[in-house]
């Protein structure tokens, strides 16, 4: 049977992923028996604290005692707190633990910012992760040897599991359930809890915040001037010329302190203003396009769709309030 331990850091955690991935993986396990086949999962709840009183004393966690679980087959990694640098101090004997189950062959996933303890091992060096986009300049600043890929909802690596924000974990717990148990039982959790199981990205949740925890006041000008020039024609030669750095160093030290290209960077601000835009839900997608400084529909819908995971058309009828019921 397998043995999985859902891990309680010291500090403000997020509840629900605790109680959602318990639940999900518990009630997975007894439909696998309800097809006829042997328990294949035991899920834990353990730390290294005794008790974690939590939303301001309403809920109270009493893990088991992590000391006393010398092997397990999966790891997972609650959200945390956004204190991170704190987080990571307190947590420093369960990071050791983490890392030492995964060389003994564990896998490990990760909810939402529980990569920021997952990444403290190690284990993420070099390799493909995601976590809450509004966690991702903190994420760079602490992990910049880890490849961060805030689109994605999932990503995978040997035996390491991470996800993007909030309740998106159920997406990562549905896909756990796919690989311990089969399709179907993972097919039917997902009637059961009523989850969108074809979600990939998370692109269409992300507010794009420009990077500007950095030491490079140089950018920082060159960003406030796109953003104040956001609807206008905007030569980068120019601008590179206008900072009296060469072009070729203004697009390495711009890539380097955002993460994004002068033009990824320009890009996904103005699509964050459209976005803003056809939340509102008068403007055609035309005036949109106009509005944010795109003169080729053809480009704009392009841009739009790669950064945001959708068309304009379908992020108006979604977030415009458009197709909502009336009661």
């Amino acid at each position: 049977m397998k043995q999985v331990t859902i891990v309680v850091p010291k500090g403000n955690i997020n509840l629900s992923s605790i109680t959602g991935s318990f639940e999900i993986l518990t009630r997975a396990d007894q439909y696998w028996q309800k097809k006829g086949n042997k328990p294949l999962m035991q899920v834990h709840i353990a730390g290294f604290i005794d008790d974690l009183k939590l939303g301001t004393g309403y809920f109270s966690l009493t893990p088991a005692n992590l000391r006393d679980i010398a092997k397990t087959d999966l790891i997972i990694i609650p959200s945390l707190s956004y204190d991170f640098d704190q987080v990571l101090q307190d947590n420093q004997e369960l990071v050791g633990w983490i890392r030492e189950q995964y060389k003994g062959g564990a896998e490990v996933a990760s909810i939402c910012t529980g990569a920021f303890l997952l990444a403290a091992t190690g284990l993420l060096n070099d390799r493909v992760c995601s976590t809450h986009w509004n966690a991702a300049n903190d994420f760079r600043r602490l992990f910049p040897n880890v490849n961060l890929q805030v689109d994605r909802l999932i990503a995978a690596e040997p035996g390491l599991y991470t996800n993007g924000g909030a309740y998106s974990f159920l997406n990562l717990i549905l896909f756990l359930v796919e690989k311990y148990f089969d399709r179907e039982v993972a097919v039917l959790c997902a009637k059961i809890f009523q989850i969108d199981i074809e979600r990939s990205t998370q692109s269409v949740f992300l507010i794009f915040q420009g990077q500007k925890n950095h030491g490079d006041e140089l950018i920082r000008k060159a960003q406030t001037y796109l953003e104040e020039n956001l609807t206008g024609k905007i030569s980068f030669e120019k601008l590179a010329d206008d900072l009296a750095i060469s072009r070729r160093n203004f697009d390495r030290r711009f890539s380097k302190a955002t993460g994004n290209s002068p033009v990824e960077y320009l890009q996904r601000m103005k699509v964050e203003l459209a976005k803003s835009i056809l939340e509102k839900g008068r403007k055609s997608i035309f005036e949109v396009m106009n509005e944010v400084g795109y003169s080729d529909e053809k480009a704009f819908r392009e841009v739009f769709k790669k950064i945001s995971g959708v068309s304009p058309l379908e992020y108006r009828a979604k977030y415009s309030g458009r197709g909502v019921i009336a009661i």
